[in-house]
């Protein structure tokens, strides 16, 4: 091993795998099963604990605690894992749990996320890459989060639910039912209050994208008919717009918690 700083007060238990170029601050503690992928930075009172795995360049911030047994009655000790990605920032008190014999027995978190203080991930979930959680993000266990996800602070999502790639969640929401790629949702309970049409121009998607999704949007939830006819009637008006065909699929895949809807899908507005 080379070029790796270890501050003395700091405690690196024997096999853990420390890769070239990692900073471990004063007050850390290293688990013998973690894994520190090249460059990584703990900058102090860090604890990286049983199974967990974290990638390139991910700095990780004081009081963190990433990889201690998972907030779960059902949990007995399995080998399970905990899993970030590389260019990740993780501010103070953070905590992400490893999975359990009863979901996917493995967390994971994507790459170029950030998790601002105190916000979590909970067992087995499923994180996607450039994550943003603000402060006291609080999803529960089982849950999706696609790329590109931005989600406000003090949000609270319902175990097992989905949020689909692009979306974006209002601070202080409550989100119950899963959310649509591109949409956005605020609310206690949540409800869908339109597209991210801020989140698509950043992204860098085009005028005439955009509109065909507003189209797609009203159609979808429209008073007429139920939402499995409407999905059939937007499949065959859109069939060659891989973004709305996107949604769709989504929508289809749904299975453990419902799809969120605007308050009043006649007057949805995007």
């Amino acid at each position: 091993m080379s070029n790796i700083e270890i501050h003395p007060s700091s405690v690196v238990e024997a096999g853990a795998k420390i890769a070239d170029g990692v900073k471990i601050g004063p007050f850390c503690v290293v688990s013998a099963q973690a894994e520190l992928g090249e460059g990584c930075e703990l900058i102090s009172h860090v604890v990286v604990a049983g199974r967990t795995s974290i990638g390139a360049r991910t700095k990780v911030y004081p009081f963190a605690s990433l990889g201690h047994p998972p907030q779960d009655v059902k949990y007995a000790g399995e080998e399970s894992t905990l899993v970030i990605g590389s260019d990740c920032t993780i501010r103070e008190g953070v905590t992400m749990n490893p999975g359990t014999a009863h979901g996917r027995m493995t967390t994971t978190v994507g790459n170029h996320c950030l998790f601002l203080a105190n916000s979590h991930v909970a067992h087995d979930c499923e994180i996607g890459n450039h994550v943003i959680f603000s402060n006291n993000v609080m999803p529960a266990g089982h849950c999706y989060i696609g790329d590109y996800v931005i989600v406000g602070g003090g949000a609270g999502i319902h175990q097992f639910a989905r949020i689909g790639a692009h979306a974006f969640i209002g601070g202080m929401s409550a989100i119950e039912n899963d959310v649509i790629p591109y949409g956005m949702a605020m609310g206690n309970r949540a409800y869908l209050a339109g597209l991210n049409i801020i989140g698509l121009k950043r992204r860098g998607f085009s005028r005439e994208e955009i509109h065909e999704l507003r189209h797609a949007y009203r159609l979808l939830f429209a008073n007429e008919g139920t939402l499995s006819e409407r999905v059939d009637d937007v499949s065959a008006a859109f069939s060659n717009q891989k973004i709305v065909a996107e949604i769709l699929e989504f929508i289809r895949t749904s299975k453990d918690r419902s799809i969120l809807t605007p308050r009043d899908s006649g007057g949805a507005s995007a």
